[in-house]
């Protein structure tokens, strides 16, 4: 097993040292074609968690430059409410608005969903970008280790909740979950909330993201007739305000040569743009392509049939209907 977990973190690096860097980014984009991004998708609703800075903030401008009306979900709302109006300023699109959830707590996706779909408008694009990735243990108020609470339970249980606001906006409706190239060095667990003494931030934050990775599959294939599409992507490394917080001595080993928030963003976007018949659903992209899943002879693969028993687990603690 140490061999194994050795051999992943090496390839993972090997591999993202030469794809996932902004050098990686400007060499994938000689075969990115400029009419993808120049459509203009006014009319079409967007909701996009953890805007107000990084990657979702830069996919909610490209999105809002686009035409898009965009719905911004973020914990804090001066911060929110700051990051709205400079979206506002750069697009000159004032159909961007506020949303104020914090996605670690259940209670709060449950109200926010209700209040929501109270507008009773159709979802055309659902951008599950909120994201955490914790060194230390914490527990929430609800029970939950905080990253899982965030990046498993705040996905999934907004994902379902968004369902029929989704299927209002069939067939152009997609679910576009921000995952991590991190997952590749874990295989699917039903160790949810990382029962082991000593916690490891890194290593949990890349489960959840591979849960994220497995579960956009099961919702592809679960929803197939709802004409909703379900994708997750990797926006390479780049240079937030997150992994500056999280990742400090990995942020300064790589200073320069890590994406911008813009570089992140662009798969979102073009994901969000792209008709459907020319994307994959359950497919995870990056660089506006779609990728291996899983990194040759690392052993993950095999895990993903773990997913069934990870969902019943989770549609437990968020203590959702059938």
């Amino acid at each position: 097993m140490f061999l194994l977990k050795t051999w992943r973190s090496t390839a993972f690096g090997v591999y993202g040292y030469m794809n996932f860097t902004k050098n990686g980014f400007l060499d994938h984009s000689k075969k990115f074609k400029p009419e993808d991004m120049q459509l203009q998708i006014e009319g079409k609703n967007c909701v996009v968690t953890g805007a107000n800075s990084g990657i979702g903030f830069a996919a909610a401008e490209g999105l809002a430059s686009r035409g898009a009306t965009v719905y911004m979900v973020c914990r804090n709302k001066e911060r929110g409410q700051e990051a709205l109006s400079k979206i506002q300023t750069s697009t000159g699109n004032q159909n961007v608005y506020l949303e104020v959830c914090d996605l670690s707590s259940l209670n709060e996706i449950k109200s926010f969903a209700s209040s929501f779909a109270s507008k009773d408008v159709p979802v055309h694009v659902l951008v599950n970008n909120a994201g955490l990735l914790e060194n230390k243990r914490t527990t929430t108020p609800e029970g939950f280790e905080l990253s899982f609470a965030v990046n498993v339970l705040g996905t999934y249980t907004m994902t379902e909740l968004m369902l029929p606001l989704l299927e209002k906006a069939t067939p152009d409706a997609k679910v576009i979950t921000v995952a991590s190239g991190g997952m590749y060095t874990s295989p699917l667990t039903t160790d949810l909330q990382f029962s082991g003494e000593k916690f490891d931030g890194v290593e949990q934050y890349a489960r959840n993201k591979r849960i994220q990775v497995a579960l956009t599959e099961k919702w592809a294939d679960k929803y197939k007739n709802k004409g909703i599409g379900f994708y997750s992507m990797h926006p390479g490394w780049a240079e937030t305000p997150g992994v500056a917080k999280s990742l400090p001595s990995f942020s300064e080993s790589f200073a320069g040569k890590l994406r911008t928030s813009e570089q992140g963003a662009d798969t979102i976007v073009w994901l969000a743009l792209q008709p459907k018949e020319k994307l994959v659903s359950g497919a995870f992209y990056f660089d506006r392509a779609e990728a291996p899943k899983h990194l040759k002879l690392a052993g993950t693969s095999k895990s993903h049939d773990l997913i069934d028993s990870v969902i019943d687990s989770v549609h437990s603690m968020a203590a959702l209907n059938p």
